[in-house]
C-alpha cells in the first residue's frame, strides 16, 4: 500500500479513493470514470475490503443513480471477459432469482429448458443472508465443479444445452468479489446494488432473452411486490441500455417456495420435481419460466408451451439432462437415480409437530432461512464454510389444514442440541387461523422489454 486508501502499484502515482467514498456518503452522484475506477481498482486487489465495505454502506444508504447503476454494472462487465457463446446454434436462455428461501427453480428450469430445445448459460451465486445459493446447492452432489472457465461454459452449453457456474477470475471478477462482501456488510438488500450485481451476470453472457425471477415477501430481500417491481423496473433499465430482450416476473416469497430448505435437501427435492414426482409451487415457477422462454424463443403458445414443459418433467427427458449437465461439471449423475445414497446426510433428523390445529396463516419465510443457516446451511461472515448435509423441510403451505401434533417439519443436523434450537426457530415463526386462510397468488406480475 503506497497510501492511506490507496493500493496502487509501486511507480503508480498515488490515489486516494477515500473521496470516492465520502462523496457518495454526502449524497453526491458520482462521475462514470470515478466509479469505474473504484470498481475496477477493487476487483484488482488496489482497494482493501474495509474502503470497499465503507462505499457499499454509503450506496446502500445514499442509494445509487439510474446512472450511476449503469455505470457500475458496466465497470463490473468490463472487469473481465465476455461470453458471446457464438458457437452455440440453440436459443440462448439466461434465468436469475434475487434470492429466496426453497427457492430450486434454476436446478429445474435449466435442464428443463434444455430438453425442450433450448440453451441455458447460468452464471449464479452462492448463498447471501437468509437464503441459499445455487452454486451451494450443486456443490452438494460429489464431485460437482462451478468454477469453469468461459471456454468451458461455452462448450458445455453447446454440447449439453445447459451450465451453471460461478464467476471465474475472467468472468464478471468484480461482481464476484463484491457480492461475497455485501453479504459480510449487510448491504444486500439494496435495490441498484442487487439490479448491478444480476444484470452484470446476465449482459455479461450473449443469450438471446434474459428471465429474471424478483422475489417479495418475508423470505425476500424485497418485502413488498412494490419494492421487488422497483427492482425488475431498475433490471429491466440496464438490460434496455444494452439493447437486450429481457423478461422479469414479480414472484411470491411469503413462504418457502419448496419444501427443502438446505443444500443437499434442495437438491434432492429438484431431483423429486424434474423426475415428475412432485407437485407444488417449485414445479409451477419452474413451468412457468420454461413455458415463458419457449413462448419467446420458440414462438410457441403460452399454453402450448406450459403444456410441453409439464410433458418434459414427467417423461423423463428434463431429469436426463439434468444428469448430462450434473456429468460434464464431474458430478455423479447418479443422483437423478438415487439422491439420498448419493447425496450427504445429516447424523440427526428430528420431526416438528403443529402445537394447534387450525389453518397456517402465515410464515416468517427469513426466518426459516435464518434456522437453516444457523444449523450451518448459511454463513455468517465472508468466506464461511457451509455443512451441505443440514437442513429443515417444512411441509405446510399458508392455507393448508393442519392437525394438533401432524409433522409440519423435520430438521436436519449434525447434534441433537442444534436440532433442538431449530425446532424452537420453526415453531416461532408461524401464525395460525381457526378459519380457512386464501393462499398467495404465486405470480404477482410480469414485466418485459423489447431491444
Amino acid at each position: 500500500m503506497t497510501g492511506v486508501g490507496s493500493t496502487e502499484p509501486a511507480g503508480e502515482p498515488p490515489i486516494d479513493r477515500r473521496e470516492t467514498v465520502a462523496r457518495k456518503r454526502d449524497g453526491r452522484e458520482l462521475a462514470d470514470d470515478d466509479l469505474r475506477d473504484f470498481v475496477l481498482a477493487y476487483a484488482r486487489g488496489r482497494v482493501p475490503d474495509y474502503l470497499a465495505a465503507a462505499f457499499l454502506m454509503a450506496a446502500y444508504v445514499r442509494g445509487l443513480s439510474p446512472a450511476e447503476t449503469a455505470a457500475m454494472t458496466r465497470a463490473m462487465i468490463d472487469s473481465g471477459v465476455t461470453l458471446p457463446l457464438a458457437s452455440v446454434a440453440r436459443p440462448k436462455v439466461d434465468k436469475h432469482s434475487t434470492g429466496g428461501v426453497s427457492d430450486g427453480v434454476t436446478l429445474v428450469f435449466a435442464p428443463l429448458a434444455a430438453s425442450l430445445g433450448l440453451a441455458v448459460a447460468k452464471l449464479s451465486g452462492r448463498g447471501l443472508g437468509h437464503t441459499g445459493g445455487t452454486l451451494d446447492k450443486l456443490e452438494a452432489i460429489p464431485g460437482l465443479r462451478t468454477d469453469l472457465p468461459p471456454e468451458a461454459v461455452e462448450a458445455q452449453v453447446e454440447r449439453v444445452g445447459c451450465v451453471v457456474a460461478g464467476q471465474s477470475a475472467d468472468l464478471v471478477p468484480a461482481d464476484g468479489a463484491l457480492y461475497t462482501l455485501r453479504d459480510a456488510t449487510a448491504t444486500v438488500s439494496s435495490v441498484p446494488l442487487i439490479a448491478a450485481s444480476v444484470m452484470s451476470k446476465k449482459l455479461a453472457v450473449g443469450t438471446d432473452l434474459i428471465l429474471l425471477d424478483v422475489k417479495a415477501g418475508s423470505g425476500a430481500f424485497m418485502k413488498t411486490p412494490d419494492d421487488a417491481a422497483r427492482l425488475a423496473e431498475a433490471c429491466i433499465d440496464l438490460a434496455r441500455g444494452w439493447d437486450r430482450r429481457c423478461r422479469a416476473v414479480v414472484t411470491d416469497m411469503s413462504q418457502p417456495l419448496g419444501t427443502a430448505i438446505g443444500n443437499a435437501l434442495d437438491v434432492a427435492e429438484c431431483v423429486r420435481v424434474l423426475r415428475g414426482e412432485e407437485r407444488g409451487r417449485l414445479r409451477d415457477l419452474s413451468i412457468a419460466f420454461a413455458a415463458a422462454a419457449l413462448a419467446e424463443l420458440g414462438g410457441r403458445a403460452a399454453e402450448a408451451a406450459e403444456r410441453e414443459a409439464a410433458t418434459a418433467l414427467d417423461d423423463g427427458r428434463a431429469a436426463r439432462a439434468f444428469a448430462d449437465m450434473v456429468e460434464a461439471q464431474g458430478g455423479d449423475p447418479r443422483v437423478i437415480d438415487d439422491p439420498d445414497g448419493v447425496l450427504p446426510r445429516a447424523p440427526v433428523r428430528v420431526d416438528v409437530s403443529s402445537p394447534r390445529s387450525g389453518f397456517l396463516a402465515s410464515v416468517d419465510a427469513e426466518a426459516l432461512g435464518h434456522a437453516a443457516a444457523a444449523l450451518g446451511a448459511g454463513r455468517a461472515r465472508k468466506g464461511d464454510s457451509i455443512d451441505p448435509a443440514v437442513g429443515i423441510e417444512f411441509f405446510p403451505k399458508i392455507g393448508d389444514r393442519v392437525d394438533a401434533g401432524e409433522v409440519v417439519a423435520r430438521v436436519h443436523a449434525r447434534n441433537d442440541d442444534a436440532a433442538d434450537v431449530a425446532v424452537d426457530a420453526i415453531l416461532a415463526p408461524l401464525a395460525w387461523s381457526n378459519e380457512p386462510v386464501e393462499p398467495p397468488a404465486l405470480v404477482h406480475a410480469w414485466v418485459q422489454t423489447q431491444p
